[in-house]
This record gives C-alpha cells, sequence and structure tokens, in this order.
C-alpha cells in the first residue's frame, strides 16, 4: 500500500483565496461607506483600536494554546537545530527583510513612491521580519515530514526570544530607517498581542488537560478553533482594506510593488537556511521546519504591531496585509522544493 499524501487543511489550503475575497470585501465595504467608516477606527484606546484588537487577540490566542513549553527541556539533546534556528530567525532575517525593503521602497520604487511613504513600508516590512512565524509553521512541518516535537522545541523558544528581542530589534532598525519610534506603544502591543495571549493560552491549556485530557484537548478541541482564527484574521483584513480602499483605487500597483521585496526576502531566507543546515548536517526532519519557520512569518503579530504603532491608514499596515496574501502560495512552492529536495 503506498504512502498516503498529506495534504494542508481546508482553511489554510485557501488562505490567498480568503485573502483575495477579504481584500476586495475591504475596499468595496470602504467606497459605500465612505467617510462614515472614520468611526470604527476612532475606537481606540492608548492607541489601540479596540475591534480590531479584539480581531487580533481571537487570531493570536488559539496559536498561543497549541505551544507546549515543557519541551524547551528537550533543546539540550539535539542543540545545533535550535541555534540554526535562531540565529537564522534573529540574527539574519530582519536585517535582510530590511534591507530589501530599503533597497525597493527607497531606491527602485522612487519614481512612484514619495520618501515619507517609504519610510512607512520599509517600517512595515521591518515589523514583518522581526515577527518570526509560529502557527502555520506546524502546517509546513507535516507537509514536509518534520520532526513534530521538533518543531514544537523550536517554535516555543522562538516564543520565548519574541518576549525579549522583538522590541530591541524592530526599535533598532526603525531607528536605521530614521523612522520615530512610539516605545510605550510598541511595548505595550507585545504585551497586549503576545504576553496577555500567551499566559491566558498556558492558564487555558492546563485546565482544559487536567479537566479533559490532552487526546481531547488537541483531537477535539484546538481543531474547532482553528477557523475561528482565520475568521477573525479576514474580518481584520476587511477591515484594513476598508480604511485602505481609496488609496488602493488611487493606486492599485502597490499591493504588487510592496509583494516584490517581500518574496524575494521569503525565497532568499529560506534557500540560506535550507543549504546552511545541510551544510551543518541537519536531518530533513529538522533542517526542513528550521528553513519553514525563516522563511515565514508571525503576521498576526506583524498585523497588530503596525496598527498600533501607525494606525489603519498606514502604508505599514498594508505591508503586513500583502505579507498574509504572498506567504501561503510562496510557502506551498517552497514545501514542494523540501520534498523534491528530501534527504
Amino acid at each position: 500500500m503506498g504512502k498516503q499524501k498529506k495534504s494542508i487543511g481546508f482553511f489554510e489550503k485557501y488562505l490567498t483565496i480568503w485573502v483575495a475575497l477579504g481584500i476586495l470585501a475591504g475596499i468595496g465595504l470602504g467606497y459605500l461607506l465612505g467617510d462614515s467608516i472614520e468611526i470604527i477606527s476612532s475606537l481606540e484606546f492608548a492607541r489601540v483600536n479596540i475591534p480590531v484588537a479584539v480581531l487580533i487577540w481571537l487570531m493570536i490566542y488559539p496559536m498561543m494554546l497549541q505551544i507546549d513549553f515543557t519541551s524547551i527541556k528537550q533543546v539540550g539533546k539535539k542543540p545545533r537545530g535550535i541555534v540554526w534556528t535562531v540565529i537564522i530567525n534573529w540574527a539574519i532575517k530582519p536585517f535582510t527583510m530590511a534591507f530589501f525593503a530599503w533597497i525597493f521602497f527607497s531606491k527602485i520604487y522612487s519614481a512612484w513612491i514619495d520618501p515619507e511613504l517609504a519610510g512607512e513600508y520599509i517600517a512595515g516590512a521591518i515589523i514583518l521580519g522581526a515577527a518570526p512565524c509560529t502557527a502555520m509553521v506546524f502546517v509546513w512541518s507535516y507537509l514536509t515530514d518534520g520532526d513534530p516535537n521538533y518543531t514544537l522545541v523550536q517554535v516555543s523558544v522562538n516564543d520565548l526570544i519574541i518576549l525579549v528581542a522583538f522590541i530591541p530589534i524592530v526599535g533598532l532598525l526603525l531607528g536605521i530607517t530614521n523612522i520615530i519610534i512610539p516605545y510605550d506603544t510598541l511595548i505595550a502591543s507585545v504585551i497586549i498581542f503576545v504576553v496577555v495571549p500567551l499566559v491566558a493560552g498556558i492558564i487555558t491549556q492546563r485546565i482544559l488537560i487536567k479537566r479533559r485530557g490532552d487526546e481531547w484537548f488537541k483531537k477535539e478541541f484546538l481543531p474547532k478553533l482553528k477557523p475561528v482564527s482565520i475568521m477573525a484574521l479576514l474580518i481584520t483584513l476587511v477591515l484594513l482594506f476598508a480604511f485602505q480602499g481609496q488609496n488602493i483605487l488611487n493606486n492599485p500597483l502597490i499591493i504588487l510593488l510592496a509583494a516584490v521585496p517581500l518574496i524575494i526576502q521569503t525565497y532568499f531566507i529560506f534557500f540560506l537556511a535550507w543549504f546552511g543546515g545541510k551544510k551543518l548536517k541537519l536531518p530533513h526532519a529538522i533542517c526542513a521546519p528550521a528553513a519553514m519557520i525563516g522563511a515565514s512569518n508571525f503576521f498576526e503579530l506583524a498585523v497588530a504591531v503596525a496598527i498600533a504603532l501607525f494606525g489603519l491608514h498606514s502604508p505599514a499596515a498594508l505591508v503586513t496585509v500583502v505579507g498574509v496574501l504572498v506567504e501561503v502560495p510562496v510557502m506551498l512552492s517552497l514545501v514542494a522544493l523540501a520534498n523534491r529536495w528530501k534527504y
């Protein structure tokens, strides 16, 4: 009997289509509602939009429920793959993203984008590049025959590093591009969108596993939350593009322009992580997920932080959303490459 072909879940498989439909719905909604949509954008507390904050919480909280931080104790057994994952995600990826964004938005696109707007587009790319993937990595790991337990350790270590490294790296790179950083908002964003859902996820996980058991939690409870997370993402995109609608209608080329450096960065990091991992003699089951984590992004966090720092209408928020649009088809092409190059 032949080996069963692995497949991606329905919601994940068609995420690009859902995102594209969300974009069209958002642009249409923004056009129909006109200035009256500003009522939603005015619902803010400490520069954080309340409706969007609730939606982003619904995106991130289910992901935090999947993390098993007790797996961190396994790090010492096979440290090479963890060290390589950390180097790619924190010592290389944010800086190459900033470089590609600077080259394209400031130099190549200078005829279409003025310098002030270019700075915000670069900022959005930097925020996206400094947030390594958390949830979708489990899908990419599964599709490339990655070691699920080791992938869990890789993701868990990355999530812990986000707590301490995300703010300094984003602050450093935004400072280099001469963007004024409201550090209070950046810190508040990480607390609201990472720390709080992480703590809530750990508490919920422990209570439910204690009451209903580990198998029920993983096989029944978590799968039911997946559609909630994606629906929250899509509604957030509808709102974002409702606010961005007029800008996009005036300059429809901007989505394509924003996509190019993001796609180049994704392939660049994948190849670097893949061939570097092979050079380090990492087994395929560890090398493939390491390359996937480096190539993909925690776009839910990036969207949240970009909105909090620059606003719903901002070019920075638009770039993070374009990141969502291109990620799934690009990552599926990398899954195919990883499987073709399996060793």
